[in-house]
């Protein structure tokens, strides 16, 4: 699946599956619920598997769970796999998996366990983008809700509503980012390091890879993403995914 231009790099691939799940209501960590009867991790797994750009695997679980460390070794993937329990924090997992990959790498990539069903075509135009020449990529869709920013009322107005429109931004310039992000090994250690420093307002205000990558001065390029890279947190994520892939198992053109 990926292009003579990605596979002359070395490419670590992060996997973060520390998420609690407890919106999705399983009782058991996101990654663990089965997605039609298979774990959205190793879904995910065999995404970037199919995409054949990875050289090595790296997967930040929830510290102690014993039963992602075996969904890990029974993935049989080509690629070598490692597990490390994760941090407190995304960061803190991402850097944990970081750490754990080789020295010698070009880019790494890091995926959410909850995008399980990203096609492999989304990994490459990542991959590609990285050997072009950027040194960060992130892959993204076009927003199609009209946007609002908002801020609270003010203590007269609080009888009417809690918020207030302050804008309307273009959405023709708005993108939904999703994952993979690829980086340059370098610059995502770099920006990782630099985190560490963070405070922890600095530290909360970090909702992905890209910002710290953002915060070093990098340019980030951003790609097509897919719709099929939904993010499964709620319920009704998981009913949508599941019509997903019972439509694409028994459509004859797939």
């Amino acid at each position: 699946m990926s292009s003579p231009v990605s596979r002359e790099q070395r490419i670590g691939v992060i996997v973060v599956a520390g998420g609690s799940g407890q919106r999705l209501g399983y009782g058991v960590p996101k990654a663990q619920v089965p997605l039609a009867g298979v774990p959205l991790l190793v879904h995910a797994l065999r995404g970037i598997e199919a995409s054949g750009i990875a050289t090595v695997i790296s997967v930040a679980v929830p510290a102690g769970d014993t039963v992602m460390r075996s969904l890990c070794r029974g993935a049989a993937l080509r690629a070598p796999l490692t597990v490390v329990d994760g941090g407190a924090t995304r960061a803190d997992s991402v850097h944990a998996a970081l750490q754990a990959l080789p020295a010698n790498l070009d880019a790494v990539l890091v995926h959410d366990a909850a995008r399980a069903m990203t096609p492999p075509d989304v990994f490459a135009r990542v991959a590609d983008a990285l050997a072009a020449g950027a040194e960060a990529v992130i892959p993204a869709v076009p927003v199609t809700d009209t946007v609002k920013t908002t801020a609270p009322t003010t203590s007269a107005q609080a009888g009417i509503a809690p918020r207030v429109v302050t804008g309307t931004p273009d959405r023709s310039t708005l993108r939904a980012v999703q994952t993979p992000q690829g980086f340059d090994a370098g610059l995502l250690r770099r920006a990782h390091e630099a985190a560490r420093r963070f405070t922890a307002e600095q530290a909360a205000a970090v909702t992905d890879d890209a910002m710290l990558a953002e915060s070093l001065g990098a340019a980030v390029f951003v790609v097509d993403g897919s719709e099929l890279s939904l993010k499964i947190t709620t319920p009704m994520d998981m009913l949508l995914a599941e019509a997903v892939l019972a439509r694409t198992s028994t459509d004859p053109k797939d």
